[in-house]
């Protein structure tokens, strides 16, 4: 499994060190072991920590995470929508972590594909290609192998693959385009935040599906793919989503946040030809959403 990075205009001029320790969240003597080790290449040829990002430079982390934690198969319950030699699409339960790190003790979504995929000895290591947050629930994309994971990630840096969601957020909001950069919150580790200095570039756009006496049912579309960057930018106009309890101060709860990846569009990565899945709401959202008054 590898995350490839392509390097845009407000990134260019830092060094891949500093750089990556703000994107993967690893610390940068981390980072600095998995360039060493050939772990983290920039523009397909090994690096030094201190090179300096150049625009459309293309960075490639690899298998050094997945190696150290050593996975181990668990066995759990997954929610297929589509699945083919190349590729399985399915929808994650709200409280699944996707992916193993620091302070996770509990089995991953990929421990759980490493149990599916246990008698399938040519997939060794199933390939994430995006990943969203523990208490969201929502539809993700598998790749089976190198040439799909490759493809499909490609998809993500073009913009050619869309994800769409709904997000149930405090008091009444419009319709608007969330245009701030996001960076890591100065002030606490496990936050980010709305950063000019040292933030990335980051699109959102919000319109509104249903609106409620004190809350509002928005459909979000991302046009990056940066760390909580709904929840960060819902809460930096004054709308965090409900239940969110690392972004929402209006009403703090450690409920989990009201956010649903339900659509999800891309090509084929082998195939070439269009796919688009949905899923309805959970049940434990559509209840909340049922019991707001109009």
């Amino acid at each position: 499994m590898s995350q490839i990075i392509r390097i845009q205009e407000n990134d260019q001029g830092q060094r891949i060190d500093r750089f990556l320790a703000q994107s993967i969240q690893k610390s940068r003597s981390k980072i600095a072991e998995m360039i060493q080790d050939g772990s983290i290449l920039c523009n397909n040829a090994p690096t030094k920590a201190n090179y300096k990002l150049k625009l459309n430079d293309t960075v490639t982390v690899g298998e050094y995470i997945i190696k150290a934690l050593q996975l181990y198969p668990h066995e759990m319950p997954l929610d297929i929508i589509y699945e083919d030699e190349w590729i399985l699409v399915l929808n994650k339960a709200r409280g699944l972590v996707v992916h193993p790190g620091k302070g996770v003790h509990e089995p991953t979504l990929l421990h759980g594909l490493v149990h599916y995929f246990k008698d399938a000895p040519t997939i060794i290591k199933p390939g994430l290609v995006h990943r969203i947050d523990k208490m969201t629930s929502g539809l993700l994309v598998i790749a089976k192998t190198e040439d799909a994971h490759a493809i499909l990630a490609n998809q993500l840096l073009d913009k050619t693959m869309t994800r769409h969601y709904q997000a149930l957020c405090e008091g009444s909001i419009e319709d608007m385009v969330i245009d701030s950069p996001i960076g890591e919150d100065p002030l606490n580790t496990k936050k980010m935040a709305v950063s000019t200095l040292k933030g990335r570039h980051a699109i959102t756009h919000i319109s509104v599906l249903k609106s409620y006496s004190k809350h509002t049912l928005v459909h979000c579309e991302l046009k990056t793919g940066r760390t909580h960057q709904i929840r960060v930018h819902l809460s930096s106009v004054g709308h965090p989503i409900v239940g969110d309890p690392l972004y929402n101060t209006i009403n703090p709860s450690q409920e989990g946040q009201y956010l649903c990846a339900y659509h999800l569009e891309f090509i084929h990565p082998i195939l070439n030809k269009p796919m688009m899945f949905e899923v309805p709401l959970p049940d434990y959202f559509q209840r909340k959403v049922d019991l707001l008054l109009v």
